[in-house]
């Protein structure tokens, strides 16, 4: 199949925004619980649902700090179309800050609190940014470094200090009639927000998204997944609201009225979920290995690693055996009944013990952990998308999932799989260009409204979506085969010990890879070994032991592809990569072109250069 189109089952206004929803919320359901905040319970504090230390906020009380930081804004000096950044990790106030801008007729920009002095320059320059918010003191001290190179930007106010209560003081002046007048002159095709991509390969490129792309999106994906989003619903927020995919979930749960609390404290993450008991989370695939991996881990720690690997054999089985006619039999319910007690309640419990659904986005999470997690009782619905997007292209539905595939199309959006295997992507949720780059986004749409994703793939008879690979990812070798690496480096990262893995051999005679060990296993991989837990992997690269296991999983992955594309070589870094250094995006993605360039004495060693 070449071409697979759903229609939408939400149309969007033309004068429609984004702050309707809070508005609406705030008529229809005033006292509906919006969002929780982290904060200790007192007497004559609410806590949400009854959640000790999480203090709750009805729809009306967000669209009243909505409208007062709106009104702040505008006695700011912000008018219409101006943009702002919006600099801070994941926390109720970006949520805030985002309404406020849009209510104040504004476009937000939102920057990475990880971002390096050179990329915020680059965007607050390249956006024409006349004001930022910033979350610490040590943003602010790094933008007041670049500021020279930042000439539109007059205006920095900082979230842990008293500027947002001061701003707020300042808004006191203007009529709240303004924001309203304000709110209700910006218009569906409006620009809502400048994303800029996390930046693989070169420079960010500014995605310009409309009130119309992000609404369109957010109302059809909660059209069909009414299952997570709904009234009585909560989630976690704990990935970065920079990026798209969590600020799509933002729009859905305002949009379903649901419940969001936000989280950025990853070493805490375990703790805050079982504090607030979500009944949905999304993530990246990274963390659902990290927490299989921790719980494989932790049970081989208490001498039950045996028990483990036979519940995770039942748990995929159980899961495969749903998707057939049959269903499971007699024998795989009844030893699922016994893990379920054993094994997977706690695997349950980790998340709160609420939580039956998932979302995963951002890269391919695999056809084996999928299962795992539906078999355990935690249905996790891979999905597709892009910042230019909006960003959800296709994702799994509860009523239709197909395993090891991204799913159908949303409503309202057609894929299309060209010649040489690009997707192609159409529909209200397509971004209008690039800032300030005719030549990219001239590139990136054609002339009949198809956005060119770089992304290799195919559909089946049904309309499910598979990603096979990146145009730009293809690797040629000297023979002339095309390896897509995707494939590998997942199968690769599926083993407990792996972190990362880098597939290489461009213009090279055979395929290669770069591993990095996961720092989390690797100490009781030291001390199972024989070896104090303070060793650094650069002192056993070399291991026998530990090269064997590397090999491996290179090995299994090597099952999944032909021989002229499998893996003959491989190296163990000496180091994981990290964002710090450069080599991950926020989003966690690998910058190939760095680690190529950062490794390439590495990979010269494996050919021997």
């Amino acid at each position: 199949m070449r071409e697979f189109s759903v229609p939408p089952v939400a149309t969007i206004g033309d004068t429609a925004n984004l702050t309707d929803t809070v508005w609406d919320n705030a008529e229809v359901a005033p006292d509906a619980i919006q969002f929780a905040r982290r904060t200790r319970g007192t007497a004559d504090t609410p806590t949400a649902g009854g959640r000790d230390g999480w203090t709750e906020i009805t729809t009306r009380q967000f669209r009243d700090e909505v409208v007062a930081v709106a009104r702040g804004l505008i006695a700011a000096g912000i008018s219409p179309g101006n943009r702002i950044g919006l600099m801070s990790k994941t926390r109720y106030e970006w949520t805030l800050l985002d309404y406020a801008i849009w209510a104040a007729g504004a476009v937000t920009v939102p920057v990475y609190e990880t971002s390096s002095a050179e990329q915020v320059a680059w965007i607050l320059a390249d956006s024409g940014a006349v004001a930022c918010v910033v979350e610490t003191t040590a943003h602010a001290l790094l933008l007041s470094g670049v500021r020279d190179q930042v000439p539109a930007l007059k205006q920095v106010w900082q979230i842990e200090t008293d500027d947002l209560d001061a701003l707020v003081g300042e808004g006191g002046r203007i009529d709240p009639a303004e924001v309203e007048t304000r709110r209700r002159g910006v218009k569906a095709d409006d620009l809502a927000t400048i994303i800029y991509t996390s930046g693989t390969t070169g420079r960010p490129k500014g995605c310009l998204l409309t009130h119309r792309n992000l609404y369109a999106d957010a109302a059809n994906a909660v059209a069909v997944l009414p299952h997570l989003f709904n009234e009585g619903a909560s989630t976690l927020l704990f990935l970065p609201l920079a990026h798209s995919f969590a600020r799509l979930i933002q729009v859905g749960v305002v949009y379903a009225r649901a419940t969001l609390a936000h989280s950025s404290d990853p070493k805490n993450l375990v703790n805050e979920l079982q504090a607030f008991r979500p009944t949905f989370v999304l993530s990246v695939p990274r963390v659902f290995e990290k927490v299989y991996n921790g719980a494989a881990q932790k049970a081989a720690a208490d001498g039950k690693g045996a028990i483990f690997a036979r519940a995770e054999r039942v748990a995929i089985a159980y899961s495969e055996a749903l998707d057939s006619p049959g269903g499971p039999g007699l024998p795989l319910r009844m030893q699922h009944r016994v893990f379920d007690r054993l094994v997977y309640r706690k695997l349950r419990a980790a998340l709160g013990g609420r939580c039956r659904d998932a979302i995963s986005g951002g890269a391919p999470l695999g056809a084996r952990l999928a299962h795992f997690f539906r078999g355990v009782g935690v249905t996790v619905l891979e999905g597709y998308g892009l910042t230019e997007t909006s960003p959800a292209v296709a994702a799994n539905l509860v009523t239709a999932i197909r395993i090891g595939t991204v799913g159908r199309p949303l409503p309202g959006v057609s894929v299309r799989i060209a010649d040489d295997g690009e997707i192609l992507v159409k529909g209200e949720i397509v971004f209008q260009g690039y800032w300030n780059n005719p030549e990219a986004t001239a590139e990136a749409l054609d002339d009949d409204g198809w956005f060119h994703s770089g992304d290799l793939g195919n559909l089946d008879g049904d309309g499910f979506v598979s990603i096979t690979g990146r145009k730009k990812e293809i690797i040629v070798t000297a023979g002339g085969k095309n390896v897509a690496p995707a494939v590998l480096e997942e199968r690769v990262r599926a083993h407990p010990l792996i972190s990362h893995c880098v597939v290489v051999g461009d213009r090279r005679p055979f395929i290669a890879a770069l591993v990095t060990i996961d720092d989390d296993a690797w100490p009781k991989w030291l001390a199972e070994h024989g070896h104090p837990t303070e060793t650094p992997v650069a002192d056993l690269r070399e291991d026998p032991a530990l090269t064997a296991d590397v090999q491996s999983a290179i090995d299994d992955a090597n099952k999944a592809v032909s021989a002229a594309e499998s893996i003959k070589k491989f190296r163990i870094l000496p180091r994981d990569l990290t964002e710090a250094t450069g080599e991950l995006t926020p989003s966690l993605k690998v910058k190939r072109a760095v680690v190529h360039q950062t490794y390439a004495a590495e990979i010269a060693a494996v050919y021997g250069d």
